[in-house]
Formats: C-alpha cells, structure tokens, sequence
C-alpha cells in the first residue's frame, strides 16, 4: 500500500476495525474512507456495489462482523451466520467487480474443528465437526475463506484471509450478555469490587485453556500482511501461548484489585476444551506478536476507566 492509496476499513467502530484504523492513522496512511453503519448498512448488496462504485478503494480491510460470546451464539445463531454471510459476501462481491488491488478478510480461531489437535494448524480446517456453540458464527466465516479462495481461483484477485485467536483491548464489547469471557470478567470483578461483593462468578469449569491477542497487535499483523502476503492459504494471527480460565480470571482480578473469590458456575458452557493457534506460518513471515497478556489487560482496564465503560 502506498500512503495516498485509497483503503476501506470495514467496521471501523469495532474492537479490530477500530485498531486497524488507529495503525493505519499511525502510520500516516492518510486517504482512509470509512462508514457507519447508519450511513452504510453492509448487509444490503445494492448500497455496498453503490458505495463501491462511488469511492473504487484500493484495498480493504474486512473487519466488519457481528461477534459475541458463547451466551449470544446459542441464543441468536440466525443473526450471526445471516449477518456475517451478508456483510462479506456483498464487500467480497464488490471488492471483485470494482477491481480493488487487494482485500484481507478477518475470520476466527472457532473456524477449527472442536477436537482439533493443538495447536491448531491452518491445515486443520474443515477436518472435523465445528464447537456446536458458535457453529453459525464459524459455518459463515469459513464461507468467507472459501469465497476469497474461489475468486482468486477464477477471477485472479489478491483476496487473503487471516484468523485472529481471541481478541480483546479499547473498544471492547464488555456487556455482559453478550461479550466474551476476558472483556466480562474485567467488568464482573471491577463491579464488585466497586460493590464490595466477596465473590466473582465465573462460567464453566474454569479447566479450557485459551490464547489472548491483544487488538493492536492483531492489527499490526494486518498491516503487515496486507503489505507482505499474497496468497491463497490463510494464516493464524495469535501469540502462540495459552492459559486456562481460571489463570485469566486470577490474573484480571489481581490486575483490577478485586479481593474476593472466584466462584465457578459449572452449569454454564465451557466451550471447546483447548483453543491456541499454530503460528509458525505467520512467524516464518517474519512477524510477533509483542503485548504481554498482563500487559495488555493493565492497559485495557486503563482504556475502561477512563473512558468510562463500566
């Protein structure tokens, strides 16, 4: 990318686009278009192919979704696999008929099956049944990998496709119905400490071991790939390393100062059983991940603070 080539960041007010967009400001690429979601519904094909006609960026960054916890995947599975097939069938569509240089489209670690060997290698994907609990979220972004693939096939496109391990940092969702489980336990244990509660409730066995990405590296590693990467084999973006819930939720409550216990509530889902990428590929590349998790939840719990989150 050039600094005046013209970029699309798709969903630039969530937690990945909203990062993308902080990088790409960073480093001075200054002929970003944007839209909000009142101005620009991306479900709609029609007012996409308009958009796309009317600014013909260069290149794009498919951060657009709609994403949630366990809780929202169970309750509204038609609203994720029907929102998400919308959103990046219509800009991957356009992205091909107005010749954009080159997109990078953001999938999920939750694309592997839920008995994948660990860690997961991108060569894992589609050898086995889907967690059953985000199955629309994960059916829909595997679509995704697979139309990029099929229309750099036949088309002769630059779509890539990279798959993000969990994500958390500013811009966060940290509602409690509907977020995932580090932005959660930050509000549940600042909240009570505010309160004065002795306990946390934490869902599930606390025993699944999972990877955290802080968001400024994930879209550090965006840049990078947009700028390095050309290729039909898609790539782990995480850190390599994981930990089980209940060391996330000892970490946060130590971090937030919250004095109490942790009560785990195994009636509620634990989800898969072990969750951390292989990112060898993404290594060989010539690129790390750099935040410490302690790091970056400091620095999260900061952000909430002040910006008045809670």
């Amino acid at each position: 990318m050039d600094k005046e080539s013209k970029i699309y960041v798709a969903g630039h007010r969530g937690l990945v686009g909203s990062a993308i967009l902080r990088k790409l400001r960073a480093l001075r690429y200054n002929n970003i278009v944007l839209r909000t979601h009142q101005e620009l519904d991306l479900t709609r094909q029609e007012k996409v192919e308009e958009f796309f006609d009317e600014e013909r960026p260069d290149y794009v960054f498919l951060a657009a979704a709609k994403v949630g916890g366990i809780w929202a995947n169970n309750v509204y599975p038609a609203e994720f696999i029907y929102n998400n097939m919308a959103i990046q069938t219509n800009i991957i569509h356009a992205s091909y008929l107005f010749n954009v240089k080159k997109l990078i489209f953001l999938g999920s670690s939750c694309i592997y099956p839920k008995q994948c060997p660990q860690p997961m290698r991108e060569s894992h994907l589609l050898s086995g049944y889907l967690e059953p609990t985000n199955e629309s979220y994960a059916v829909a972004k595997i679509a995704g990998i697979k139309m990029c693939q099929s229309y750099n096939r036949q088309y002769g496109t630059n779509f890539i496709s990279v798959m993000p391990t969990n994500l958390y940092g500013p811009n966060d969702n940290f509602d409690l119905e509907t977020s995932h489980v580090l932005p959660a336990l930050i509000r549940k244990c600042h909240e009570a400490k505010i309160k004065g509660s002795k306990e946390v409730e934490v869902w599930g066995t606390g025993t699944p071991r999972r990877e955290f990405l802080h968001v400024d590296d994930l879209s550090d590693a965006c840049v990078y790939l947009m700028n390095n990467y050309d290729g039909d084999e898609i790539v782990n973006i995480g850190v390599g390393e994981d930990l089980t819930i209940r060391e996330l939720a000892e970490m946060i409550s130590i971090i937030v100062e919250f004095e109490g216990k942790l009560r785990f509530d195994t009636s509620k889902p634990d989800g898969s059983p072990v969750k951390r990428l292989d990112v060898s590929r993404l290594n060989s590349m010539g690129w790390r991940a750099t935040i410490s998790l302690k790091r970056g939840i400091k620095e999260t719990y900061k952000w909430c603070l002040k910006n008045s989150v809670f």
